[in-house]
């Protein structure tokens, strides 16, 4: 058997179906396809394929990736336009490779996202969110597993960024915690800039890349 990696980019109306959903058109592409995939064993059999790190509902990816295993070998170049060939025009699969990492490696996600509001002009919004990276302290409040919602500071994790000005209001892109120990979603920033500025934000927001704790692109 050999474990492969599909890379896919997830935009459009896609970036609205849920990661459960994303899983069943994956599996549906698989089965299609007919690629010699491993299935898993039991009473409920299905294609093996798992996701390092799911993205969030909402989101757009230029490189999410799945990986599944194969019992035979298999052209690579067959796997993505056969699962093409079966997919929403949404989610395109643009390589499948062998995986050099393992999803525990991935450390952080990088993300471009276009920041717009309703309640201030574009300026006002610049000025706004070039503001609150500059506090010493952004609180809001963090949704977790086991207690509910608690005040985080997010500060220590807005380290890696850069605002860029443009028509409609801001372009951030930011490099954030992601993965199994820590992971701060971008829409926290959205609230922070709602509680401290009393102004209602859209982000539009794109996950471009996930890199391992040397900031190096998972592979």
């Amino acid at each position: 058997m050999k474990d492969v990696r599909v890379w896919f980019t997830k935009k459009d109306e896609c970036k609205f179906i849920s990661h459960l959903d994303l899983n069943r058109v994956m599996l549906r592409a698989l089965h299609k396809s007919r690629i010699p995939i491993w299935h898993t064993e039991g009473f409920n059999v299905h294609p093996y394929a798992t996701f390092p790190l799911p993205l969030s509902l909402g989101f757009e990816g230029e490189r999410e990736c799945m990986d599944v295993r194969l019992i035979e070998e298999y052209s690579f170049k067959e796997i993505k336009d056969k699962l093409n060939e079966s997919l929403p025009s949404g989610i395109r699969i643009f390589d499948v490779t062998e995986p050099e990492m393992k999803a525990k490696e991935i450390t952080f996600s990088v993300f471009k996202i276009k920041l717009t509001s309703e309640s201030v002009n574009a300026d006002e919004l610049y000025k706004d969110i070039n503001e609150l990276f500059a506090k010493d302290e952004v609180l809001v409040e963090k949704k977790t597993k086991k207690k509910g919602f608690k005040e985080i500071n997010l500060k220590p994790y807005l380290n890696n960024h850069k605002i860029e000005r443009n028509i409609g209001g801001a372009i951030l892109n930011i490099t954030l915690p992601a993965g199994s120990v820590t992971n701060i979603n971008p829409l926290l920033i959205q609230k922070a800039l709602e509680r401290y500025y009393n102004i209602n934000v859209y982000f539009d927001v794109v996950k471009t890349d996930m890199l391992d704790k040397n900031l190096k692109s998972f592979k």
